[in-house]
């Protein structure tokens, strides 16, 4: 029997069905989620015991390609805002470790798990907002301004893209970003999305949850990076297939979506979970929801989301050492 760990208590499990398509599956942010394991979802803004790890790999990104991070000279009030809102949230959150206070344009900010206190002036030309913001939480985030009934990727912060890319998303509306989504515009999942946000009001938001499989625990997977992780789904593919409960990982993004009250810019705050197939496995429920779904995905689906190749070899591990009958 395989033991679940801390990890598996709190995963955000994203498949609520045996059949998946694409769809809105948007909910209220904030409440807790309970699952077969646990529960998430408290907290807008969320961290846990791969906070400094993740935020080390976040900076080792950003020394090599500063290019993740894009900011529109008109989007900076809105990077400002956003910074405010989320380590406001990071200190309701935490109270007894972290602090935030703010006379004027003067600002305060305490964390006590990185050890840092940090002075600054709102509105500073010489700080950057979200690269200061992606030094304290783990989620990747990304900046939609509204203008001319449509709304425009202008900013963000996203080292941890799951095969797409902020340089070259920067200033594209959000319905060209999802072009290539297959059946997104004929089931108009994307124009009702698309819609909803336009409507979306200032408030507590809204989340949903997005998935793929990921190789080796690797955060990173953006288009710029290719060359280095789209040989793994191969290698782990055509390797023993023992090793596919460690190599292969349940990737699960939940996305929330704020509207900032004074920018009214739309904020995505993209969190990235990763749960290797040896400890999803713990969950019975899970590994044969899991094994169902891959099975039943479409060609079309399973290609966008880069599962061709490994799909089933995770088939087959979790029927032969996942404990998920044939």
């Amino acid at each position: 029997m395989i033991t679940p760990t801390a990890d598996v208590a709190r995963y955000p499990f994203p498949l609520p069905r045996d059949v998946y398509r694409y769809s809105a599956n948007i909910e209220p942010a904030g409440a807790p989620r309970a699952t077969e394991a646990g529960s998430w979802g408290a907290h807008r803004v969320d961290i846990d015991r791969h906070l400094r790890a993740e935020l080390a790999e976040r900076a080792r990104i950003l020394r090599a390609d500063p290019t993740r991070h894009q900011c529109l000279p008109h989007m900076r009030p809105a990077a400002w805002e956003a910074l405010l809102v989320c380590l406001g949230e990071l200190a309701a959150a935490h109270p007894a470790s972290m602090a935030l206070r703010r006379d004027g344009d003067r600002v305060y900010w305490r964390n006590d798990l990185l050890g840092i206190e940090r002075e600054f002036t709102v509105g500073d030309p010489e700080t950057e907002p979200l690269r200061f913001l992606g030094t304290q939480l783990q989620e990747d985030v990304v900046l939609l301004d509204q203008r001319a009934g449509q709304l425009w990727a202008d900013a963000g912060l996203v080292t941890f893209a799951a095969d797409w890319s902020m340089r070259f998303d920067v200033g594209m509306s959000f319905l060209q970003i999802h072009g290539p989504v297959p059946r997104v515009h004929t089931e108009r999942v994307i124009p009702r999305a698309h819609d909803f946000l336009l409507r979306l009001q200032a408030g507590p938001g809204f989340r949903r949850t997005n998935w793929t499989l990921t190789v080796d625990g690797r955060l990173d997977t953006a288009t710029e990076t290719y060359p280095e992780w789209g040989r793994d789904r191969r290698t782990v593919a055509e390797g023993p297939l023992i090793e596919v409960g460690d190599r292969l990982c349940l990737r699960t993004e939940v996305q929330h979506l704020i509207r900032l009250p004074y920018s009214g810019a739309v904020m995505f705050l993209i969190r990235t979970y990763l749960l290797p197939l040896r400890e999803l496995a713990a969950v019975p429920a899970w590994a044969a929801r899991l094994a169902a779904v891959l099975a039943e995905l479409p060609p079309d689906m399973a290609d966008y989301k880069g599962l061709t190749r490994t799909r089933p070899a995770a088939i087959e591990w979790l029927r032969q050492y996942g404990g998920v009958p044939r």
